[in-house]
C-alpha cells in the first residue's frame, strides 16, 4: 500500500478558538476516503489547511508523489499545492458563469502550461501550439465527465448538477493525483446524486486519481468509501471501513445519530 498523503497532529487556531485539534489523516493510493462529521466539526477548515488557503498553526502535511521524495507542503500557496498535484472543489460553486464550459476547464489547465503573459500577447508558434493542446485536452476532460454537449454554453446556464460536474472537470484539468471534493452532492436531486456517485468511481477506477471527499449524504459515503474519517469539534473521533463506522457508538452519538433522529 502506497501512502500519498499523510497529515499528523494538525492544529488550526483562530484567536482563542481551536478549529482543528491534533488531527491525523492518511490516504493510500487508489482510495476513496470520506471525511464526515456534524456541521462546524472543522472539515472545510481541514481542506483549507491542506490546500494552502490557511497556514496551519501546528502539525505536518506531507505528500508522496511517485518517483519523488516526500514533501512537506505546510505554508505553500494554493497554486503551488495545485501544481504539486492536489486539486479541490468548494462547497459553493465557484465557476466563471460568463465564460463557456470549455473556457472554465481551460483555466484549470493553466498550471500545466508554459506560456506567460508575453506568450498570450505575441502568440508565437509555440504558444499557438500549446493553446491548441490546452483546448484538445480540456475537451477530452469534458467527454470523460459527460459534459461535451455543453462545450460552448455559458457555465452559468448549465443545470445545477452539470455545474457541479464542471467544477470537477476543471479540477481534473490540473492532472491531480489527489482530488478533494467539498460536499459535491450538496443541493443535488436523487438522479444527479446517482450520476455523481458513478462519476466519482469512474475517476478513481479509470483515471487513477485518489479521492478525499467531505459529504453529508450518508448513502453516497457508505457506498463509495474505502475508509471513513469522522470529526467532531476539530478532533478525529473515529476511522475505519463503512461497516466499522456505522457501528461505532461515538460516531452514532456525534453524527449518524442526528440523521436517525431527524
Amino acid at each position: 500500500m502506497e501512502t500519498i498523503l499523510e497529515v499528523k497532529n494538525l492544529c488550526m487556531d483562530f484567536g482563542g478558538l481551536r478549529a482543528l485539534d491534533r488531527l491525523d489523516l492518511d490516504i493510500i493510493k487508489g482510495e476513496i476516503v470520506a471525511l464526515i462529521g456534524p456541521n462546524g466539526a472543522g472539515k472545510t477548515t481541514f481542506f483549507n489547511c491542506i490546500t494552502g488557503i490557511y497556514n496551519p498553526t501546528d502539525g505536518d502535511i506531507h505528500i508522496f508523489r511517485t518517483g519523488k521524495k516526500p514533501e512537506r507542503i505546510n505554508g505553500l500557496k494554493p497554486n503551488q499545492v495545485t501544481e504539486k498535484g492536489m486539486a479541490r472543489t468548494f462547497q459553493n460553486i465557484r465557476l466563471f458563469p460568463g465564460m463557456t464550459v470549455l473556457e472554465n476547464v481551460m483555466i484549470g489547465r493553466h498550471c500545466r502550461t508554459a506560456s506567460g503573459i508575453a506568450g498570450a500577447v505575441f502568440r508565437g508558434k509555440r504558444n499557438v501550439a500549446e493553446e491548441k493542446q490546452v483546448v484538445e485536452y480540456s475537451y477530452t476532460i469534458l467527454k470523460k465527465i459527460g459534459l461535451e454537449r455543453y462545450v460552448n454554453d455559458l457555465a452559468g446556464n448549465l443545470p445545477y448538477g452539470a455545474q457541479r460536474r464542471l467544477e470537477i472537470a476543471r479540477a481534473m484539468a490540473t492532472e491531480p493525483f489527489l482530488l478533494l471534493l467539498d460536499e459535491p452532492a450538496a443541493g443535488m436531486n436523487p438522479h444527479e446524486t446517482k450520476e455523481l456517485d458513478r462519476l466519482i468511481e469512474t475517476i478513481r477506477d479509470r483515471e487513477g486519481i485518489s479521492i478525499l471527499l467531505i459529504e453529508h449524504d450518508m448513502k453516497l459515503v457508505m457506498r463509495l468509501s474505502d475508509r471513513i474519517f469522522v470529526m467532531d469539534y476539530g478532533r478525529r473521533i473515529a476511522r475505519g471501513t463503512p461497516d466499522e463506522i456505522k457501528n461505532n457508538p461515538a460516531v452514532i452519538k456525534a453524527y449518524l445519530g442526528e440523521e436517525t433522529d431527524a
